[in-house]
């Protein structure tokens, strides 16, 4: 049997002094990042965003005043113009991804060029986990270590699991790392830290002060996280031809989908992810955001940019920065770094099993992105960089304004007034709603029926037909389960009750009806009270009605695509399919020509990327 090598690789200290967020701004590093025309795409989106807007609010206006303004017109109209605003802004961006993939001058999803023979300088792959399934886990190091080597990174790359579990949980993980250490094909480290200091940046940041001298990148990844050898290998290459970058994101897509839930959200990331991210691309350019994982990082640029400070006051919105990501891609921004994203196959995430441990996920990175509120006005910060904080923060405040929007449609028929607002609402700004709210829907399946190869990699048209009406049906009943899910959560955050650091559930866990129904008695009232609208208006009750549906149903939609039956049910009639891909360790399978195989003695474990 092979000796257990070291556990840890010499140190390497390099310093990540904390930075000051308000006063004078750090001296720029690096200069020439900005493409051209930069300006003008970012003009383009607010001024197309803005004519949508101002054409909708001024119609709506002009209806309203027609027998004069009351306190229920001014009402709707503060709520209506920054919502349908919001909507307009994300249709727009995705108009132009639609239009960027269609037209090729995107090209979408392809293979990262991975040239292993032009690497020079070292990178290291970091993943920290917290108490997470030791088998999975360590399954997906191994399938990655081999991938590694086989895109002839070996000499290059080193793996470094980062573990902030509890005592008796790391006794486990170090079992599992030395089973695995002594025959992996690269270097395979482990370190648990005794005190789990600002979760996970403050795990990173440990490793960066011990050892980030030796590394020039690093490749930060999620627990969940999957990537080829060839996607890190080709990303590790791009930093090292490119030294004015200083972040590259990756646009993971999901994988490892048992559960009902898991496999629509699958099917929209795979339909509609694309165009988003293409539009997301053609604005954002050399100041994109970072999504916290599945992204190489330039090591000295990420130490003397990012060291997180404390927020004054105490928690939840004070204390440790909980949404790191999308302040240190400002900060990288800051010292004149380029941030990009890059749309490369090869690079994957796990998504939450159910809708309960999305919400639980959903509440911790709200109360990360409304801190951000407290850094739009720190020193130094790209435009671009304070709208990706504005945009995070307030996706979350949206839940709120479109509830108040409806009880204010609801109250005004309630007060017996003589016309009601839904119906005072010009046609046209109607329909101009509905197409925005479900228009990137269909720019996805033209985006998908336009290629012929694609379209059979989503089961043929009939087949992505389906998938779309039956993500767009569960979608709709989904929108008000989550807005009352956001509101409660929000209400918590105000009362000053923090999110805490429990361990993700990555299990597939049916949920019973009578398990979840408790829970859900703030949905079923306001379902009520929306139903009840039929005594007062039919018109405007039949408008809510997807509405209250969903929340009618919630305990049902919720039990249901948590089961894994319906999952598998729902694959063997292709519906959510999605294209294959396939990472193994072992030899009992062939994968898919396009994904990138690993063939490893050793236990066996699949790590699958589509239906």
């Amino acid at each position: 049997m092979a000796p257990v090598p070291a556990a840890l690789p010499a140190e390497a200290p390099l310093a990540m002094p904390v930075q000051r967020l308000f006063g004078n701004a750090p001296a720029r590093r690096e200069l020439s990042t900005r493409p051209h025309g930069l300006l003008v795409k970012r003009l383009l989106l607010i001024t197309l965003t803005a004519v949508l807007g101002l054409a909708a609010s001024s119609e709506v206006r002009v209806a309203f005043s027609r027998d004069g303004l009351d306190p229920f017109d001014i009402a709707m109209l503060l709520f209506f113009v920054p919502l349908f605003s919001w909507v307009a802004f994300g249709f727009v961006s995705s108009t132009i991804g639609f239009l960027q993939l269609m037209s090729g001058a995107h090209p979408g999803f392809v293979p990262v060029p991975s040239p292993a023979a032009t690497l020079t300088r070292r990178t290291a792959v970091l993943m920290p986990v917290y108490n997470e399934d030791v088998e999975a886990t360590f399954a997906r190091v191994e399938a990655m270590a081999f991938s590694i080597a086989r895109a002839g990174g070996a000499a290059w790359v080193d793996f470094f699991v980062l573990s902030d579990s509890s005592a008796l949980h790391g006794k486990r993980e170090e079992a599992a790392w030395a089973e695995l250490a002594p025959r992996a094909p690269i270097a395979v480290y482990y370190r648990r830290r005794e005190q789990n200091t600002a979760r996970k940046p403050g795990n990173v940041a440990e490793w960066v002060q011990r050892f980030g001298g030796a590394y020039d990148t690093m490749l930060v990844l999620d627990a969940d996280s999957v990537m080829t050898g060839a996607a890190i290998v080709g990303l590790a290459s791009i930093m090292e031809a490119r030294p004015s970058i200083g972040l590259l994101q990756t646009v993971p897509m999901i994988t490892n989908a048992r559960t009902l839930f898991q496999r629509w959200m699958q099917f929209a990331s795979e339909a509609y992810g694309p165009i988003s991210s293409a539009g997301l691309l053609w604005w954002s350019g050399t100041e994109a955001n970072f999504w916290g994982h599945n992204a190489i990082v330039r090591t000295r640029a990420f130490a003397e940019s990012c060291g997180l400070p404390e927020l004054p006051g105490k928690p939840p919105f004070g204390g440790h920065i909980l949404s790191h990501d999308m302040l240190e891609s400002a900060l990288l921004r800051r010292r004149g770094w380029a941030v990009h994203m890059v749309m490369i196959g090869g690079s994957y995430e796990e998504y939450p099993p159910t809708i309960v441990d999305h919400a639980l996920r959903d509440r911790r990175w709200m109360q990360g992105n409304l801190q951000h509120l407290r850094l739009l006005g720190a020193a130094g910060l790209a435009t671009t960089s304070r709208l990706h904080l504005l945009i995070g923060a307030s996706a979350y405040l949206t839940s709120p304004g479109w509830l108040l929007l409806l009880l204010t449609t609801i109250a005004q028929v309630g007060a017996g007034a003589d016309r009601n607002a839904l119906i005072a609402v010009p046609p046209g700004v109607l329909a101009l709603t509905v197409l925005l709210l479900f228009g990137p829907k269909l720019m996805g399946l033209i985006w998908i029926l336009a290629d012929r190869a694609r379209c059979m990699a989503f089961g043929g048209p009939w087949r992505a037909l389906a998938s779309v009406v039956s993500e767009l049906v569960l979608s709709t009943l989904f929108a008000p389960v989550s807005m009352v899910l956001q509101i409660k959560s929000l209400v918590g955050l105000l009362l000053g009750i923090p999110s805490h650091w429990n361990v993700q559930n990555r299990d597939a866990q049916a949920i019973p009806v009578r398990a979840i129904l408790p829970s859900m008695r703030d949905h079923l009232l306001l379902g009520l009270v929306f139903a009840a609208t039929f005594w007062l208006d039919t018109m405007t009750a039949l408008w809510l009605l997807p509405l209250t549906l969903g929340l009618l149903g919630a305990p049902w939609l919720i039990s249901l695509t948590s089961r894994e039956d319906l999952g598998d049910a729902a694959a063997r009639r292709g519906l959510f399919r999605v294209p294959a891909r396939t990472m193994r360790v072992g030899r009992a399978e062939v994968p898919d020509p396009a994904a990138d195989a690993v063939d490893a003695p050793g236990h066996d474990a699949t790590l699958r990327a589509g239906g």
